[in-house]
């Protein structure tokens, strides 16, 4: 019995600190949590997302990774974080450098939530309009900015290398540059249309009929609307009632090392 306990204790010490299951979130025994932390390497998903690439990440039925697009912003962003704080569930923040350059402090609060902080170019171009030289000095700029806004500096290597195309407008040229660079390329296997004016109620009933046909996946958001803000906090209670199940993507430690 001794050794079984140490076994469990000593794998309970390796799981990632952002890892919080629904029954251990504090003052919220009920909260939806985070089931597990996947870590991803580029090398075995250079691509991902089944509405732009053939493949997606390895997740089970009624598994959903939570990402956000072009924060962070004040109010909107804030607002998600609180959400996601009180459910205990970790996200994916795609930043755009302007953004996290203006508000350095929101990155670094995204972070020091437990959430992933990656890539989203600077200023959210449609990359495959330009040429390949001028949308990848766009690509490193948004990395160098968001890495120093979050991190207090950046190095050719990004700390995430998890990259997200603005408008999904990638290119076979930039695809293959990215790939070269060991950064992911995340799609998505379902959205949340939010870049379209509608009730918060609306939104959630349509993600969540997204949800029931696809079974889970790689969900797309904006943390810069508002009615994505103020709908977050009951999806969330709502994918708790349902049996959905948050898994949280981390870079691939052993691979960085």
């Amino acid at each position: 019995m001794t050794r079984i306990l140490l076994t469990l204790c000593f794998a309970l010490a390796a799981l990632p600190p952002s890892f919080a299951a629904g029954a251990d979130c504090a003052g919220n025994p009920n909260a939806l949590g985070t089931e597990r932390v996947l870590a991803v390497d580029p090398a075995q998903n250079p691509a991902v997302g089944r509405k732009h690439f053939p493949q997606t990440l390895p997740l089970q039925p009624k598994e959903i990774v939570l990402t956000f697009d072009d924060g962070p912003l004040p109010e909107t962003t804030e607002r998600v974080l609180a959400a996601l704080k009180a459910e205990c569930v970790r996200a994916t923040f795609f930043m755009l450098g302007r953004n996290a350059a203006a508000y350095p402090a929101l990155a670094r609060r995204v972070l020091a939530d437990g959430h992933t902080v990656a890539h989203h170019t600077y200023r959210h171009p449609l990359l495959n309009q330009m040429s390949v030289e001028r949308a990848e000095a766009e690509i490193a700029h948004g990395i160098a900015a968001v890495e120093t806004a979050a991190h207090g500096g950046s190095s050719a290597t990004p700390r995430t290398p998890f990259f997200r195309f603005p408008g999904f407008a990638s290119s076979p040229a930039l695809l293959a540059s990215l790939k070269a660079r060991d950064i992911a390329v995340f799609g998505a296997d379902l959205w949340s249309s939010d870049w379209n004016r509608m009730t918060p109620e609306f939104q959630r009933a349509q993600l969540l009929q997204r949800l029931a046909a696809t079974g889970g996946g790689i969900v797309l958001m904006h943390d810069t609307q508002q009615h994505t803000s103020r709908m977050l906090p009951e999806l969330l209670r709502e994918l708790k009632r349902r049996g959905y199940r948050i898994v949280h993507i981390v870079p691939d430690v052993k691979k960085a090392r």
